[in-house]
């Protein structure tokens, strides 16, 4: 008998597992509020240098301001630089027969000295405007740095969390998750100063990365086969509603620290659900653990009203599973590299999470160009990953996980790369190629959650999911650092998302295909040809493969 039989036995997709997918409900929706935070927490307004003298409306006495601001090429007022002597006092001091250069020897244009003047109208306080850090112009990319800060933390969390969880189990690790999540948050929204708000953020990024590692694999280990894919992109839908939901909370908290705030008190009641999450049975298992799965088995047969009972289930029973799946020695990073398939998955799983991340996160953070304002380009971006899921759905059903995951991401490179060739004035069709684009990169990232939780075998699952959002989490801290690009060529940033994109999907034909076929224990259920079942067989849980 094998894990499959006795999930089996005791309900494989019933009211215990709709439960434990409501209460992992949370950490979904809280992920995008924290990991999309900077479109408005980092939002740079219209700004000009402050000016003695300077009229209190940011948009009237145009003439003044032209006597002390430069145009830049496009025709705009300077954002960074102003006039070393106003034009009208240059003009009524130069001497009859004098030129203006004889008065070479003074700077044309000098920087913003004594600060900056910022509109207001959409965002009242971003930490570029705050006093006295003005992450703006020469210290555009400290404000740009934030993010990579995140996401280098989420990195670097995504190790611990991995290697951690499967040690000493997913519960205890989501409790941690949870509460460092609230405390440094909280943190960041009292900060003082521009470094310490980087350190909590990047410390952020590393507690969040817990819900980032352990919420899928939970959720996956307590279901049948038949079952997986559909609570998978329920599951996913969750992330989805945060995305909007972030449009709503922005639009109506325009303060960052206050919106910093909002989106953290959350994990209060998040800390209490964990009172009714169930640890992993597998896990136990892989464990020794044999009382603990054991009773957490009879509550799932209880809650799904299966007659099961101490008889039909005994504890010998289970013990007699546990043995073929007890794991010796513990997981380390080393084992996703010591055997030939596992070693070929991890590789191609690193690929495609670097490619999945950057092109995401470099559509997702950018919401200017698209001829709508902040709010109305997330609300847009958050809509179109609704039948993004539809899609990732059907697809993985009947394509398969391998070729839903290589098409999505060719999606999401075509149309990077079509956009390249839309002139600058069509702004409707450029809008549309990007709400298309984060349409495909979202169902990419749905795809790459449910088949790395099916790639690596419960012993190695949680530790497998480390590395893989740790190299995710990698091209994720390049892709704002990537948008700096447009330096060089306004369309470099867009050529090199979409060029990684490509190769992330070719990489991902490389992988096996999981559909139908059960979640692997060991590293020998992995080594193994696995055949896929029969559609017939998808239907009911299929028999553990002995060791």
């Amino acid at each position: 008998m094998g894990f499959e039989e006795l999930l089996e036995q005791v309900g494989g997709f019933g009211p215990f597992q709709l439960r434990n997918v409501a209460l992992l409900a949370l950490p979904r929706v809280l992920l995008p509020l924290h990991f999309l935070l900077p479109i408005f927490l980092a939002a740079v307004p219209a700004h000009r240098c402050a000016l003695p003298g300077a009229p209190a409306n940011f948009s009237q006495q145009d003439a003044w301001l032209e006597a002390h601001l430069p145009r830049e090429p496009d025709g705009t007022l300077s954002s960074c630089l102003r006039f070393a002597y106003p034009q009208a006092l240059l003009n009524t001091t130069m001497g009859e027969g004098q030129s203006r250069g004889e008065l070479e020897d003074e700077p044309a244009t000098v920087p913003c000295s004594q600060g900056w003047e910022y509109d207001r109208s959409e965002f009242s306080s971003t930490i570029a405007t705050e006093s006295q850090w003005d992450l703006v112009c020469e210290q555009k990319g400290l404000n740009k740095a934030v993010s990579t800060f995140f996401f280098t933390g989420v990195l670097v969390g995504a190790v611990a969390f991995g290697y951690l969880s499967d040690r000493f189990g997913r519960r205890p690790l989501l409790l941690v998750a949870y509460v460092s999540t609230l405390v440094l948050s909280l943190a960041s929204a009292a900060s003082v100063s521009y470094v310490m708000f980087a350190i909590t953020r990047t410390l952020t990024g590393s507690a969040l990365a817990g819900f980032t590692i352990i919420v899928m694999p939970l959720e996956l280990e307590w279901l049948d086969v038949e079952h997986r894919t559909v609570a998978g992109v329920l599951s996913s839908t969750f992330w989805t509603g945060g995305v909007m939901l972030l449009a709503l909370v922005g639009y109506l908290i325009r303060d960052w620290r206050w919106l910093l705030l909002a989106v953290t008190l959350p994990c209060a009641p998040g800390i209490l659900s964990l009172w009714w999450v169930p640890e992993s049975a597998r896990w136990l298992l892989t464990q020794g653990r044999v009382e603990e799965a054991h009773r957490y088995l009879l509550h799932c047969a209880r809650l799904n009203g299966r007659p099961v009972g101490e008889d039909s289930l005994s504890q010998e029973a289970v013990s007699k599973v546990a043995a073929g799946e007890r794991v010796v020695r513990r997981p380390s990073y080393l084992d996703l590299f010591r055997t030939r398939q596992l070693r070929h998955i991890s590789l191609c799983c690193m690929v495609v999470w670097f490619g999945v991340n950057f092109s995401y996160y470099g559509l997702s953070l950018d919401v200017s160009g698209l001829g709508l304002n902040a709010y109305q380009t997330q609300l847009l971006f958050g809509v179109v990953e609704l039948p993004s899921k539809l899609l990732v759905y059907l697809s993985v059903r009947h394509a398969g996980r391998r070729l839903t995951q290589a098409g999505t991401l060719l999606g999401t490179s075509l149309a990077l790369g079509t956009r390249l060739l839309i002139s600058s004035d069509m702004k409707s069709w450029s809008t549309a190629l990007a709400v298309m684009g984060k349409g495909f990169s979202e169902a990419a990232f749905t795809t790459a959650y449910l088949f790395t939780s099916e790639l690596y075998p419960t012993v190695l699952r949680q530790t497998g999911m480390g590395l893989t959002a740790l190299v995710g989490r990698l091209g994720g801290s390049l892709a704002p650092l990537a948008a700096l690009l447009d330096g060089v060529w306004l369309s470099l940033p867009k050529l090199v998302y979409g060029g990684i994109a490509l190769l992330a999907a070719c990489t991902a034909l490389l992988l096996p295909e999981t559909r139908q076929a059960q979640l692997p224990e060991t590293i020998q259920d992995v080594e193994r040809k696995r055949a896929p079942t029969s559609l017939q067989e998808e239907e009911m849980p299929m028999k553990q493969v002995q060791n």
